[in-house]
């Protein structure tokens, strides 16, 4: 029996040393190890010389005895020290050794635990082609990916963080599909897995007619008695909405390109519209707004409140924001199409005011007296005012962070709302810009020099790109001054695409609208 005092030892010191060998051996120096155990007041010194492979295995199962009645915390403490008495060589072993027993298949083991929407959770993370290589990794892998849907969690990803996602998921109609609890009945994994690769597909085309500038030219022949010009539109899958300058607002098939209903009751030309799924709310030159029924198309409401002509208006949430000629804004509150009430008016600018954006935060203006207003959605205060155009502003688009507007100096100009600052001036345009709007990667403007331009937005905001990159492609349309890359879905939200009312300016006498003659396009 071994002394305790061995036993209770927590430190082995590996020295190797050179011993000579039996005169009746070979008389040249031979490697030998001395293992010595000690606790300081006692020790045991055992020799192994490496010829000896009977005394190697002997030392080795006495070192093991000793390690196996050591306490966990103690043998952690001496393979510690062991381990630094070694050399760079040794520790590669080990490394080795150790590599593969400390490797874990955590997804297959979750379940077995019972914890397999931790699995799947972790597995959601994955991009498309990770999830792809991880369905390959075994058959347990695959099931979890399956069970969990996380194809369909990817495509739901990827429509809530993407416009162009959207976009599709509402045009190709497998929207239906998504947001919604698994029921029994529903689609399969494998029915989102083949899903994935007809999005990208679809994607790639748009995103390839966007560089090739592909799109159909259509033109829609807006006869009336009266009916010089369109003021403003609208449009869907389904359907076109038209203000027009004879004062009434018309409906069209956007697939036959038939007139399927006329509205009536503006006593001046619909300068600006919008429309949802319930209704359709028109300002008019007659200074008035009305909301209609957009199936019925009867009158719902009508607001009387501006001195002159609105020229622009948006709604959303429950919130409507109206502009006029009479250099006010006005804020309302839309508790329902028939329950509409002014919160507050907005005075500040020193013209007509030609365009308002607004989202939960920040109300933003835009005027023929060269200036762009900022205003807090919540509380109606005004914030601040951009600065930079040299006349009047005739178009607008606000999100996020950014504001990009048009000016009747033939200029662009992106604008940081929280600070104010100008980030870029695009110059292209050889007359007044007159429509504009962009989404993640791209600005479309229209402008009166009959020309389109399509202009990378994110080259455009890093100052290091030159000027001369910016603009992708332009488009010579003469007349036109809005148009569709077919299928250009998702490159902005549709019931935000609208043309620009007439432009009212402190400082031209020019007015002009989004049509010419009788043509829609």
């Amino acid at each position: 029996m071994e002394p305790d005092s061995v036993i209770e030892d927590k430190t082995i010191e590996l020295m190797n040393t050179s011993v000579m060998e039996d005169q009746n051996e070979d008389e040249s120096p031979k490697k030998s190890t001395l293992w010595q155990i000690s606790n300081g007041t006692s020790s045991v010194i055992v020799s192994r010389k490496r010829p000896s492979e009977g005394n190697y295995q002997k030392e080795k199962d006495l070192c093991i005895k000793y390690f196996d009645q050591w306490s966990e915390s103690d043998q952690v403490e001496f393979v510690e020290h062991l381990i630094s008495r070694m050399c760079h060589y040794q520790h590669g072993h080990i490394n080795s050794y150790l590599k593969p027993m400390l490797q874990r298949d955590f997804i297959t083991a979750l379940p077995e635990q019972g914890l397999d929407h931790i699995a799947e959770n972790i597995l959601s993370y994955l991009d498309a082609r990770s999830l792809c290589a991880a369905e390959l990794v075994c058959k347990e892998w695959q099931r979890v990916i399956s069970e969990g849907m996380l194809w369909k969690k990817l495509i739901e990803r990827m429509v809530r963080t993407d416009p162009l996602w959207k976009g599709l998921s509402e045009r190709r109609g497998w929207d239906q599909y998504l947001f919604k609890n698994r029921p029994t009945d529903g689609p399969p994994n494998s029915f989102y897995r083949s899903l994935y690769p007809k999005i990208i597909q679809d994607i790639e085309t748009i995103e390839s007619n966007w560089r090739c500038g592909r799109h159909n030219l259509q033109r829609i022949q807006c006869r009336s008695e009266n009916s010089k010009g369109v003021y403003c539109l609208q449009y869907d899958d389904e359907k076109i909405i038209s203000g027009l300058r004879d004062n009434s607002i018309k409906i069209w098939d956007k697939t036959s390109l038939e007139c399927l209903k006329v509205l009536t009751g503006h006593t001046g030309s619909v300068l600006c519209l919008q429309y949802d799924e319930r209704v359709i709310v028109t300002g008019s030159s007659d200074s008035t707004v009305r909301v209609w029924d957009v199936n019925t198309g009867e009158v719902l409401n009508t607001l009387i409140h501006h001195n002159e002509a609105v020229l622009h208006l948006r709604f959303s949430n429950g919130l409507m924001v109206t502009c006029s000629k009479d250099r006010s804004i006005a804020v309302w509150d839309m508790a329902s199409a028939t329950d509409i009430t002014l919160r507050r008016v907005l005075v500040g600018h020193r013209a007509a005011v030609n365009v308002v954006d607004f989202d939960d935060k920040y109300i933003v203006s835009a005027s023929g007296d060269r200036t762009i207003k900022v205003w807090s959605t919540s509380t109606c205060e005004f914030v601040r005012t951009l600065n930079g155009h040299k006349r009047g502003i005739a178009c607008l688009q606000y999100r996020d962070r950014l504001v990009v507007s048009g000016s009747s100096d033939n200029t662009i100009r992106l604008w940081d709302i929280e600070c104010g600052a100008c980030l870029r001036v695009l110059e292209g345009h050889e007359e007044l810009v007159r429509c504009i709007r962009f989404d993640n990667k791209r600005i479309v403007s229209g402008a009166y020099d009959g020309k389109i331009k399509v202009w990378d937005l994110q080259a455009a905001l890093d100052p290091r790109a030159p000027a001369s990159t910016l603009c992708l492609r332009t488009l010579v349309v003469c007349d036109v001054l809005e148009w569709e890359a077919l299928p250009c879905v998702g490159s902005w939200p549709p019931q935000m695409t609208s043309l620009s009312p007439p432009l009212e300016s402190a400082h031209t006498s020019r007015r002009s609208f989004c049509g010419v003659g009788s043509s829609l396009v």
